[in-house]
C-alpha cells in the first residue's frame, strides 16, 4: 500500500496533535524535505544507484555532470576497441597543476576533477571519441514534489517508519515540543535507520557487482 504525502502530512500532524493552523502544508512540507535528506545523508540506498553514458569526443575535456547527482561512485571510460579503464578522482589543485597548458597534452584521459557546479574536467585531453560510464548516487526526487500523486516513493512506501519518524524529529525540533519527546522519536528514527542500513548492506554483499567493487583476477598456479 502507498504511503502518500498526505498519510505523511495527517500521521505528522496526529502524532503531534498539531494541527494546520500551525503545521500548514508549506511548513509539513519543508519539514518532510530535511527528514529525507537526513536519511540520504546518513544511508545510502541501492534504489538511488544510477548509471549515465555519453561520448567523449576528441579534443573536448569537460563531461557534463547529472542534474540528480548526489556524489560519484566511479566513472569509466571504454575505447573504439571495447578497452575499459576506470578514470581516478583529483583535486582541483592537481587538475590546474597537471593540465597547466590546455591543449598542448591529448591522449588517454587519466583523470577527472570539479571545474564548476556543472562540469568535470578530464586529462589528458581526448586525443579520440570514448564512451564515459558514470555510476552515481542521484538525489531521490522528494515525495513533497507530487502533492496529488497516489504512489508514494520508493522511501516512503517501503520504509514508513523510517520516513515518519525522521520527520517527528524534524517537527517536534520546529514546534520547540517537549524533550522527552524530541528523544524518543529520536531513538525510533535511530532504530528503524540500522535497520534500514542494515539491509542494504545486505543486499550488496548478495551482489557485490552492484555495489561498483572492483575485482581483480586472481592467478591460480597449476600444482607440479
Amino acid at each position: 500500500m502507498a504511503y502518500t504525502l498526505t498519510n505523511l502530512q495527517d500521521d505528522i500532524r496526529n502524532y503531534t496533535e498539531v494541527d494546520d493552523s500551525v503545521l500548514n502544508t508549506g511548513i509539513l512540507n519543508t519539514i518532510i524535505k530535511n527528514a529525507e535528506n537526513r536519511i540520504y545523508r546518513d544511508a545510502d540506498s541501492d534504489d538511488n544507484r544510477f548509471y549515465a553514458t555519453s561520448n567523449l569526443q576528441a579534443g573536448n575535456r569537460y563531461v557534463t555532470i547529472p542534474s540528480d547527482l548526489r556524489f560519484i561512485r566511479y566513472a569509466q571510460l571504454t575505447d573504439g576497441s571495447g578497452n575499459q579503464t576506470f578514470l581516478e578522482k583529483r583535486d582541483t589543485s592537481f587538475m590546474a597543476e597537471y593540465y597547466n597548458t590546455p591543449g598542448t597534452q591529448s591522449g588517454l584521459p587519466k583523470y577527472y576533477g570539479n571545474w564548476d557546479a556543472n562540469f568535470w574536467v578530464v586529462s589528458p585531453t581526448p586525443d579520440s571519441t570514448y564512451l564515459i560510464t558514470l555510476a552515481y548516487t542521484k538525489q531521490p526526487a522528494s515525495i513533497t514534489a507530487s502533492p496529488g500523486s497516489t504512489q508514494g516513493t520508493y522511501t516512503s512506501n517501503k520504509y514508513q517508519d523510517l520516513l515518519l519518524y525522521a520527520s517527528l524529529v524534524e517537527a517536534y525540533g520546529y514546534l520547540k515540543g517537549p524533550v522527552d519527546m524530541l528523544q524518543y522519536y529520536e531513538g525510533s528514527f535511530n532504530r528503524a535507520l540500522q535497520s534500514y542500513a542494515i539491509e542494504q548492506q545486505g543486499r550488496r554483499r548478495r551482489d557485490e557487482w552492484q555495489d561498483g567493487a572492483i575485482r581483480t583476477p586472481l592467478k591460480s598456479e597449476s600444482p607440479s
